[in-house]
């Protein structure tokens, strides 16, 4: 399969409990029509975006009857899925997120 713009991000395997957001521009103007530098925007705490991949969700821990060893095991984990759904609009800390590049 041929990776191009609109199926780069189908390709990327978010994992656990975390989401892939697209953070939302913010404009260099305030509402008053004074122009921002752009330092202002990146000392900026709390940001905004997109979701744009969700992962799984946080794993469940196996029940203790599970654990039997003559039972065979079958490596299926369990998560409890994330609250957050791909196109939600989410507000995040900068100072927590993980800033990659794709």
């Amino acid at each position: 399969m041929k990776v191009t713009h609109d199926n780069k991000l189908k390709k990327l395997i978010v994992v656990g409990d975390r989401v892939l957001i697209r953070p939302v521009k913010e404009s260099d103007k305030t509402e008053s029509g004074l122009y921002l530098p752009p330092g202002v925007q990146e000392k900026e705490k709390i940001q905004r975006g997109y979701v744009i991949k969700v992962g799984p969700g946080y794993p469940l821990p196996m029940p203790a009857d599970e654990d039997d060893l003559w039972k065979g095991k079958e490596e299926q984990v369990k998560y409890l899925p994330l609250q957050a759904q791909e196109g939600d609009l989410a507000i995040f800390l900068q100072k927590g997120a993980i800033e990659v590049m794709y």
